[in-house]
């Protein structure tokens, strides 16, 4: 045997390719190297069975320092190593890369025609948000109403060291009239900026945008789901015109580090099919210069189910989902209405999960040391440290949550709670904190606890909590109804202070069970249940003093797609709002428990029995244990 797996060994946590090599040559000749993209291990085949086994010998249990992270590599022996081929990324249409457009004397140029010390405030804007610093020329674009002010021009336009650069973008081609407004951003290792679509109605087709000093990963994502990762060196042209700048988002991820190829392969579409070319590429400051045209007319454009021009024109509100009739429905509501709003959300509804549930708390600290916890739904890890002598894993359907996780130095990986990518019996203890309840059909709870059943070993102990249906419980108010000063409830969730949403009203009272439409209702927040499946508002608002969410970071959260989404393509309840009108809403859907249904539920499971049952402000809440199996 010649092929062993590396496990906490891999690019997903922050091991590069010459770091590990370096190690494992030490041992004898490698003929493959595999580290599959964003995943905590690698696969390594020697040329001798001996250097395979003097390998797991000094290396089983070994520390290994990558710069300022240690990880500790587990080896292990496999039959062999299959890579499925992966066909390289086709770009975005219209989508265009040209590498070392500008020379090193324009970079520097125009580097220095940017002037962060000073907000020129007369003459230019100048901000500083959260994920970035930004500067306008020409025109000031508006994250209050995600456009551009067309009758106010800011006094001073492009910086005259452009020109020259633009005409020469209009000579080759990539552009057929000179641009009249420019945003510079500056980037931070670590930081980005969420996915979006440039608002059809502001600006004109083509999108110019150059990358200065240090390279980055772009991820162009399609409204039906595929993704592509576009890398953008230093001194390179970025070209959006047709379908890639109207109808793709396009963002950067905020992270220290990209997953690259070895050396820049002839397309900059970055290809992840090669797993023996892939490395990290540790980020530096970079500087974007994105020019463009103002639009003085509507968008007619191809697209008309992404332009905010033609969607206007539709007066209606549209109609509330329905509840599920098959598998597909299901997931398409959860991708819609649980995962794509957790992906708009992550950073925003993060700064509002720091305080770990006391009872949950209890459970950790019981486990003894060595227990392996799997978290299934982590969110941003805030119990995964809990107990710091226990091993615990995280997972999340989010990837920015998991991202989260890691920079707070937790072990996570991104992965629906129904397929967990976790061996069978391999866990001592899971917790299911506020997960289930986002699953819309009674089979997809059972299978969501079935997996977590799966996952424990025998006499292993599982927690789940669930939001429930009666907010009010043996006389006593949950914190939700109470409303604490913090405007938190129990569920962690921002409050509206009794404000509808604005795009779906919220329908009149009704009985437990579903309206007879079989439309989901949207709940008023702070007040009682009264159906079990509906949309929960999430309102983005400014944050009190300290908190780690400022209003620039919210309205940077909503960048317009001009398709009535949100930044990652959930549906948004009110559009762009213009400064001091009502918060943008995401709806989240939630199935409430009613007293005895999660009891219920776990019973259908087999091999598991029901140690105890509570209610935990507002929330229903079991601990099952596995049968031990002779």
């Amino acid at each position: 045997m010649k092929s062993l797996v590396i496990a906490n060994g891999g690019l997903g946590n922050g091991v590069s390719r010459e770091e590990l090599s370096s190690v494992l040559k030490d041992f004898g000749a490698v003929d493959t190297l595999m580290l599959p993209p964003h995943k905590p291990y690698a696969f390594v085949t020697y040329s001798s069975q001996d250097s395979a086994l003097e390998a797991f010998a000094q290396l089983n249990g070994q520390k290994l320092q990558c710069g300022e992270v240690s990880v500790t590599l587990y080896l292990s022996f496999v039959d062999s190593v299959k890579c499925k081929d992966q066909l390289s990324p086709s770009l975005p249409e219209g989508l265009l890369v040209v590498e070392d457009f500008l020379s090193q004397e324009e970079e520097s140029l125009l580097l220095a025609a940017v002037d962060w010390s000073s907000s020129d405030c007369d003459l230019t804007v100048q901000k500083a948000l959260k994920h970035r610093k930004v500067k306008h020329y020409g025109y000031e674009f508006r994250y209050d109403n995600n456009n551009v002010d067309k009758d106010k021009p800011l006094a001073v336009g492009i910086p005259e060291v452009c020109l020259s650069i633009l005409d020469r973008c209009v000579t080759h081609g990539y552009i057929n009239v000179l641009p009249d407004q420019l945003t510079v951003n500056q980037y931070e290792p670590g930081q980005g900026i969420p996915p979006h679509v440039d608002t059809h109605s502001a600006f004109e087709d083509t999108i110019l945008s150059f990358s200065l000093g240090a390279k980055t990963v772009m991820e162009f994502r399609h409204p039906d789901g595929p993704m592509v990762n576009v890398l953008l060196p230093a001194r390179s042209l970025l070209v959006m015109t047709g379908e890639s700048r109207y109808l793709w988002t396009h963002g950067i991820t905020p992270r220290k580090f990209d997953t690259v190829p070895i050396s820049d392969p002839q397309s900059p579409a970055q290809s992840q099919g090669d797993q023996s070319n892939l490395t990290l590429s540790k980020r530096g400051v970079r500087t974007s210069f994105t020019f463009r045209k103002i639009r003085r007319e509507p968008c007619c454009c191809a697209f008309p189910s992404a332009c905010d021009s033609q969607k206007a024109q539709a007066t209606s509100p549209p109609s509330p989902p329905s509840l599920p009739r098959c598998h597909a429905d299901a997931a398409r509501l959860e991708e819609e209405y649980v995962h794509r709003v957790y992906d708009a959300i992550a950073s925003h509804f993060s700064s509002t999960r720091h305080s770990p549930w006391p009872r949950v708390c209890h459970f950790l600290t019981s486990l003894p040391a060595g227990s392996v916890l799997a978290d299934v739904g982590c969110g941003n890890g805030k119990y995964l440290g809990v107990n710091p002598e226990v091993i615990a894993i995280g997972s999340d359907r989010s990837s920015t949550l998991v991202h989260i996780c890691a920079e707070r130095g937790f072990q996570a990986f991104v992965s629906d709670a129904l397929r967990v990518p976790l061996r069978t019996a391999s866990c001592d203890a899971c917790i299911s904190i506020a997960v289930i309840h986002h699953f819309s059909t009674p089979e997809r709870r059972l299978a969501a606890v079935t997996e977590l059943v799966r996952l424990l070993r025998p006499g292993g102990r599982a927690l789940i909590y669930v939001w429930a249906f009666e907010q009010e419980f043996n006389k006593q108010k949950s914190k939700y109804l109470k409303g604490e000063e913090d405007n938190h409830n129990s569920h962690g969730m921002i409050q509206t202070e009794g404000h509808d949403s604005e795009k779906y009203k919220s329908t009149s009272k009704t009985s437990v069970n579903q309206a007879t439409d079989g439309k989901l209702s949207v709940h008023k927040n702070r007040t009682t249940f009264n159906s079990s499946d509906l949309l929960v508002p999430w309102h983005l608002r400014d944050c009190k003093p300290g908190s780690k969410v400022g209003k620039e970071e919210v309205k940077e959260k909503i960048l317009d797609n001009s398709s009535g989404k949100s930044c990652s393509g959930t549906r948004r309840s009110s559009e762009s709002q213009p400064e001091g009108g009502p918060s943008p809403v995401f709806h989240r859907y939630y199935h409430v428990f009613q007293q005895g249904e999660l009891e219920n539920l776990c019973a259908q499971v087999p091999g598991v029995q029901v140690q105890s049952s509570y209610h935990d402000q507002g929330n229903w809440c079991v601990m099952l244990e596995k049968d031990n199996i002779l």
